[in-house]
């Protein structure tokens, strides 16, 4: 009997982080990798510190995480 090795494919996302200054322009990016948006909605909420932060997988826009009201737009 002959066995078939059966490999499990796990999707990753790619996101990307823009840190906004106050005048709209990108004030820094950083890469990573999760497994879905609500993971990377969590870890981007962790770079909020003054600066609305910009969520994007790809072309795709996630979320902006607003420095002011503590709360997300869509």
């Amino acid at each position: 009997m002959d066995f078939v090795a059966r490999t499990t494919v796990t999707q990753v996302n790619e996101y990307r982080v823009f840190t906004m200054g106050y005048d709209g322009h990108i004030q820094a990016s950083r890469a990573f990798v999760c497994d879905s948006d609500d993971d990377a909605t969590l870890w981007a909420k962790q770079l909020v510190d003054g600066h609305d932060i910009e969520l994007w997988s790809g072309e795709r826009f996630v979320i902006l995480l607003d420095r002011r009201e503590g709360a997300s737009r869509f």
